[in-house]
């Protein structure tokens, strides 16, 4: 609402900047009159009229008992002052409801201002003194200019609490949402629950966007996470070259500051590496001096947690360097092991999202194992370098000292393994690879090598690539077999479920080949 100066009281305080202006709509304060008088709310309106403070109006509410009143407060949190009158069904309706007010609504910001036609009912300095109010008038007293003294002090008192509460709050949601981000590992997960935070932090909606800008491409604005009307966004829509809100966007970047001009609200995080970010979220109102102290201790922690999500993603990368690395050893002897190895990658990720789709292993089936078992699984056939060519190569059947010698690539790719896995602790890459090699030809029943282990004593990981080792074998042509076709192979898969293989890790399989979601260059022999 446009307010005239000329007409209204207004008053500015030390309150920065021109979102006080009147020219700017602002959400209004609450107040509520609590009185069994009709005549009485007409007045205490008439003499309300007009009143601003900080460029905020008044929105007044009604109520004419005290169980009317305890109700409106409880659907209206956020009432800044209620205007109580003492006697209305009981002769302490009032007192009652201040009470219920703090016991039992447990609301201790709304400011109460009891008044009363009778003040013999209630003597004035036992109720200030027993109840938790700001003043206590007689309805004689407030008069448009003592109302106008009680109203704007009681509004004063209100907003430095409020801020305190909600600075306590924020600051809260701020640990507890920086938190949960240092949890996120992929940057648009990252973006997306940034925006869940500022909308907790403000109690408003998730609708907003984040924004990146390569530090190499200053002219490259990439939109990492976008809700609400900002989502089409994501499917192509841009934003016009002389929008205000790219203009907005733009200034935060150049400046390397947020800017906060309604609605155009920008929150600028900066990146200690390869992107400096730039969030745009649309508040109702425009921001309190508050909210905006909030944003700027979020925006050093987010920028904190950043930095983290890089260094972690490098150690990923290094990581999944170093598994390459040695998968791209057991390839340089051959070819074929090399795609089969990157199939097993991509059947082990699909059979492990069934499993968790299903709940199956919930102990086990962890984010890291998730994550990494897939590209794990790469390494089940890593101890192969120590194989003798004229062994690994064998056109047919291998004799039983061949295959001894062959037998022994399980425990010999868990040695290779096993120096680095125990330089860091918890679940890597690495670990994942060394109970892959070491266990992926254990059978469930007993009968696998090289440690004859059983059941669930062979890891969930070895389980998995156990079965996805020999269904990609079977499909595809080796030096001493031809390819099988799905159905038999899927027969013999199926024959030893319970034997051979786990049951749950065969019935996900059946699913997956079931519902077509196998990728064709597993089911499709290149040769």
């Amino acid at each position: 609402m446009a307010l005239d100066q000329n007409e209204d009281w207004m008053l500015e305080d030390d309150e920065d900047d021109s979102l006080t202006s009147g020219l700017i709509v602002r959400q209004p304060w609450r107040l509520l009159i609590v009185d069994d008088e009709p005549d009485v709310h007409r007045a205490t309106v008439l003499a309300l009229k007009n009143i601003v403070y900080k460029g905020r109006g008044l929105e007044i509410l009604h109520a004419y008992s005290g169980q009317q009143g305890f109700e409106v407060l409880a659907e209206n949190p956020d009432i800044a002052l209620a205007i109580l009158d003492v006697v209305m069904e009981t002769d302490d309706a009032g007192l009652c409801l201040v009470k219920r007010i703090r016991d039992e609504l447990g609301n201790q910001l709304v400011r109460i201002v009891l008044r009363t036609g009778q003040p013999g009912h209630a003597p004035e300095q036992q109720v200030v003194l027993e109840y938790d109010i700001n003043d206590y008038k007689t309805k004689t007293e407030l008069v448009a200019n003592k109302i106008f003294t009680t109203v704007i002090a009681s509004l004063r008192s209100f907003e430095s609490l409020h801020a305190l509460e909600k600075s306590s709050q924020g600051l809260a949601k701020i640990l507890e949402g920086a938190t949960n981000l240092y949890q996120l590992h992929s940057l648009k997960e990252f973006a997306s629950g940034i925006l869940k935070q500022i909308g907790a932090i403000l109690n408003l909606g998730e609708d907003g966007m984040l924004c990146a800008q390569s530090k190499s491409d200053l002219h490259c604005l990439e939109i990492l996470a976008a809700t609400g009307p900002f989502s089409l966004l994501l499917d192509g829509d841009v934003l016009p070259d002389d929008s205000h809100l790219l203009l907005a966007l733009n200034t935060a970047l150049k400046t390397k500051s947020s800017q906060s001009h309604h609605p155009y609200e920008i929150l600028y995080i900066a990146g200690r590496n390869s992107y400096d970010f730039v969030v745009h979220f649309s508040p109702p109102w425009p921001l309190e001096m508050v909210d905006r102290n909030l944003l700027d201790i979020f925006c050093e922690r987010i920028s904190a947690a950043m930095d983290n999500l890089y260094l972690y993603q490098q150690l990923r990368r290094s990581q999944e360097a170093t598994v390459m690395a040695l998968a791209d050893l057991g390839e340089f002897r051959d070819q074929t092991t090399g795609d089969h190895v990157l199939r097993v990658q991509k059947l082990t990720d699909a059979i492990a999202g069934r499993l968790k789709t299903k709940n199956a292993f919930p102990d086990e089936m962890d984010n890291a194992f998730m994550e990494m078992v897939g590209m794990a699984s790469i390494l089940h056939d890593v101890g192969k370098v120590g194989t003798p060519d004229h062994i690994l190569f064998k056109p047919g059947r291998l004799t039983p000292e061949e295959r001894e010698i062959m037998n022994q690539h399980a425990p010999m790719g868990a040695q290779i393994l096993a120096r680095t896995v125990a330089l860091v602790e918890g679940t890597t890459y690495l670990s994942l690879g060394a109970e892959i090699a070491a266990g992926h030809h254990e059978h469930f029943d007993g009968n696998g090598y090289p440690l004859g282990s059983k059941e669930y004593d062979i890891p969930l990981s070895a389980r998995i690539v156990a079965l996805v080792d020999v269904f990609d074998a079977l499909l595809h042509k080796r030096p001493y077999k031809e390819p099988w076709p799905l159905e038999e192979t899927m027969a013999y898969i199926r024959e030893r479920s319970g034997t051979q293989f786990d049951p749950q890790v065969v019935a996900a399989l059946d699913e997956v080949v079931a519902e077509g979601l196998l990728p064709l260059d597993l089911l499709q022999d290149p040769t």
